[in-house]
């Protein structure tokens, strides 16, 4: 297979590349050359060519973090703070799918607006229920795109329809985990404790137990400041957040790393562990704008080595855009440098562009970038309408992120499939 267009992508060091009408060959999903048409060698001169003529070919997206049971209700209670609005709109939303065909009807939008969106990959909270989180999985599956998804596990603080006592909670998960074993080839699980406030310890040990190697977990750090004293009162054995993580066996040594979204509060002492443990970091920014949690030091993140990618955070955020949390997440690095810290140099378009593609990608395996190796996922752009009077393709590029609109996607491919 090769497809032709004008290919825009991140180099490992974090720099925009463009090759302009270049051809990507693609084996068995892979990319195996990437060339002109004319330095196409001879055993391939007869093939079939999908030509994109001028449109921009990029990478497929990555959200590193969105719940898919809240998708339903995006865009309410965004006068509110995290505590206060998971209590009024998230958990009785989430209650509901214990009810199977509610479930299907719900997660069946999700999945179908998921697909029609640039991300090609996500990582993904369901419920706490094991027969919808399965559904959602099979759902998910059938898309052809690529996701962990997590069962969420929850046995204190929440509401009497949305809570498991510690022993059901466990052997609900493994279950769970048992059914996924054989089941899918494009979605896996991941082991998904919400958060410490709702997780008690012998239930977080046991999870992390659960782990083992073979697993990545998934959960929510320094989100909200009341949260944060929360947490110090629940856990005051745990000198911070992440620490009440690790004393819990949450960032034990595993295959597959852990991810923790949204970081806003993270200190010193906090990104060293980041870095130690390998955790990848999910900057939710628009989230942390419409819930008023704060701006999280993305720059100090990227500076000391540590991996963060950009996370829709459905429904806190309220766009499975991820170019748009890319343009709000330059935004609100400028902010930070303005009004919290004058040594932290804001976002580059580059920097934030890798945040949404390669970065995120390495927790894939060989993604987000176009290379020999890389797994093909891409995203065919015309930006005919938007850019008819530019002929320069990084401004094209420029301003194709900052203005996106999925109406201009005119195929999407998930390892060299074309599922749109």
């Amino acid at each position: 297979m090769i497809v032709k267009g004008n290919l825009v992508d991140c180099t490992e060091k974090g720099t925009i590349r463009i090759r302009k009408k270049n051809c990507i060959v693609i084996e068995e999903g892979i990319i195996s050359k990437i060339c002109s048409e004319n330095e196409l060698p001879d055993s391939l001169k007869n093939e079939e060519i999908e030509d994109y003529g001028d449109s921009l070919i990029i990478p497929g997206l990555i959200d590193m973090h969105l719940h898919a049971p809240q998708f339903a209700f995006r865009g309410l209670g965004m006068d509110m703070e995290l505590l206060d609005w998971l209590n009024t709109y998230t958990f009785p939303e989430e209650a509901k799918y214990k009810d199977i065909e509610y479930a299907k009807k719900a997660y069946k939008k999700f999945v179908d607006a998921l697909t029609k969106s640039y991300s090609t990959r996500a990582i993904v909270f369901a419920t706490l229920h094991t027969q919808a989180t399965i559904l959602l999985m099979d759902m998910l599956e059938e898309s052809g795109l690529k996701c962990f998804v997590g069962k969420v596990n929850m046995d204190r603080n929440s509401t009497d329809e949305l809570i498991e006592t510690t022993e059901s909670s466990i052997d609900s998960t493994n279950k769970w985990l048992e059914v996924c074993e054989s089941r899918y080839q494009n979605t896996k699980p991941v082991i998904t404790p919400r958060f410490i406030p709702s997780c008690s310890d012998k239930l977080m040990k046991e999870l992390g137990k659960i782990r083992g190697e073979n697993y990545g977990l998934q959960s929510h750090l320094s989100e909200n400041p009341k949260e944060i004293e929360w947490v110090k009162e629940l856990c005051p054995d745990a000198t911070g957040y992440l620490d009440a993580y690790d004393k819990r066996s949450s960032l034990n040594k595993s295959k597959v790393p852990t991810v923790m979204a949204h970081c806003v509060y993270s200190d010193e002492k906090e990104m060293e562990l980041l870095k130690e443990r390998d955790v990848y970091v999910a900057h939710c920014p628009q989230s942390n704008i419409c819930l008023s949690s704060g701006i999280a030091p993305i720059r100090k993140f990227l500076n000391s080595g540590i991996k963060v990618g950009l996370g829709s955070d459905i429904a806190a955020g309220y766009s499975l855009n991820i170019l748009n949390q890319a343009v709000e997440a330059i935004g609100l690095s400028k902010l930070y440098w303005r009004y919290i810290d004058k040594n932290s140099k804001p976002l580059e378009l580059a920097e934030a562009f890798s945040m949404a593609t390669r970065i995120p990608g390495s927790y894939f395996g060989k993604v987000g970038a176009f290379e020999e190796g890389f797994e093909a996922d891409m995203l065919i752009i015309d930006d005919g309408v938007l850019n008819k009077d530019i002929d320069d393709l990084r401004k094209r590029f420029e301003r194709f992120l900052y203005l996106s609109d999925e109406c201009s996607m005119k195929a999407k491919y998930v390892s060299g499939k074309k599922i749109l």
